[in-house]
């Protein structure tokens, strides 16, 4: 009988909950239907308390505690499964209450509300649920931030034409799924760069840089069409991986190792099973005496300065001799003089008839070592899109700006210091293309 009355008061208290919710989360700008959907409501109840993050674990700690209580009804009480789980329930359930706290504090905040509603929250969180979705007295000071995704400039919808020898990038869309959301990454990217190139990659900070770099390369695929000297990169992505280099900021070798090893090592992963020990060998010899490593090659990483550590970053991905070369911030941590140098390194790279993309913080430096620029853009709807894509020279006439830093400041959303000009040079770049196609 006493089952019956605490599975009964339980059901009600879930009603109330449930029904008290669809009111605060119409009030927060919140999709009604989340309130009766387990687990979603605790994610979306962080949300309207302007605390994502905590939502977000009080939602995961949630599902655990749930499934640990079922698969923990499987042992027999009293034995040690059934302690250690009930060890690890205890623990979890605690972490509920410990972020549930927190997502009612920030619900006390947007609703302007005495902290003392905290007690209500934790023995009665059914009737004050209801209350606050329900009493128009209740008001949040803040909704739910929504993203419009018929905001920002028109797509052009113009493809690059596909180039024999070079890149060709035809992004119709990059989409991920975050929970309960679905976000648009990248949209409406098309452009091709010619052998020889050296190409800046400019954006700000989540315009998608490395979205775009990794849609490119193939690591995430998009919706897309990438074509390097005209085979398909995603559909023979095995094969043609090896004639993509991608040098990330932060290095990745063991410092207790040689620079010849470190090269050999990198080497045996990079360079195709098909290439004799011969071969190899030889290959290495040639990285080392191209980036001036030869006569450090027996020096240990941690050893090497962090100009020399820079070049041998780059020599690990050069080792396969690819076509498309890729860098992320290769000058970070380094002086003027190392950085121009390093820089033009990749000038004469490119001048060898590969294409180099580089990303760099400190682009007006070395400016002049570049031929085209890549301008990416976050738009209304913050999807990363194609604000500019061609000489560096034609870049300033057509942002009316005289240096990088002053592009990249056009661009920039208002609440980062930028100007919030994205969508109307998106939309010019997109007439741009028209016109050029017509």
């Amino acid at each position: 009988m006493f089952d019956i009355i605490i599975n009964v008061m339980v059901t009600v208290s879930w009603i109330f909950t449930s029904v008290g919710t669809y009111g605060i989360f119409r009030k927060c700008g919140v999709k009604w239907y989340y309130c009766f959907i387990p687990f979603a409501r605790e994610y979306h109840i962080g949300l309207c308390a302007d605390r994502e993050k905590e939502g977000r674990i009080y939602m995961v700690l949630s599902v655990l505690y749930d499934v640990l209580n079922v698969v923990n009804t499987f042992f027999g009480e009293g034995t040690v499964p059934n302690k250690v789980f009930s060890i690890l329930i205890l623990a979890i359930a605690t972490g509920v209450a410990i972020y549930g706290i927190r997502v009612y504090l920030g619900l006390c905040r947007i609703f302007n509300r005495s902290k003392k509603w905290l007690f209500m929250w934790i023995f009665f969180e059914g009737i004050t649920s209801v209350i606050w979705g329900f009493n128009k007295s209740f008001m949040p000071s803040k909704q739910v931030e929504t993203i419009d995704r018929n905001a920002g400039a028109k797509v052009a919808g113009i493809n690059a034409k596909v180039m024999d020898m070079g890149l060709t990038v035809n992004i119709t869309e990059r989409t991920a799924i975050d929970l309960f959301r679905k976000k648009i990454l990248l949209k409406d990217i098309h452009l091709n760069i010619p052998l020889g190139h050296m190409v800046l990659l400019l954006g700000g900070s989540g315009a998608g840089k490395t979205t775009f770099v990794n849609a490119v390369t193939g690591y995430e695929k998009a919706d897309a069409k990438i074509l390097l000297n005209g085979k398909d990169l995603y559909a023979d992505y095995g094969k043609m991986k090896y004639d993509i280099g991608f040098v990330p900021q932060q290095d990745l070798m063991r410092g207790n190792d040689t620079v010849a090893l470190t090269l050999s090592d990198a080497a045996s992963l990079r360079l195709p099973a098909s290439v004799s020990y011969d071969e190899r060998k030889g290959r290495i010899q040639d990285v080392l005496e191209e980036f001036g490593l030869a006569s450090i090659k027996g020096s240990l990483v941690e050893k090497l300065s962090g100009g020399q550590r820079k070049r041998l970053s780059i020599a690990m991905e050069f080792i396969s001799n690819p076509s498309l070369f890729i860098l992320d911030e290769p000058d970070s941590g380094l002086d003027g003089v190392v950085a121009r140098g390093l820089f033009e390194k990749l000038r004469a790279i490119a001048d060898t008839g590969k294409i180099v993309i580089v990303i760099t913080h400190t682009p007006d430096r070395v400016i002049d070592l570049f031929d085209d620029v890549i301008v990416l853009a976050k738009d209304a709807s913050r999807t990363g899109r194609l604000a500019y894509y061609g000489p560096v020279k034609g870049s300033y006439e057509f942002f009316g700006k005289e240096s990088m830093e002053g592009v990249l400041l056009s661009i920039n959303q208002k609440d980062e210091g930028g100007e919030g000009k994205a969508d109307e040079y998106v939309g010019k770049y997109s007439e741009k293309l028209k016109e050029k196609v017509g």
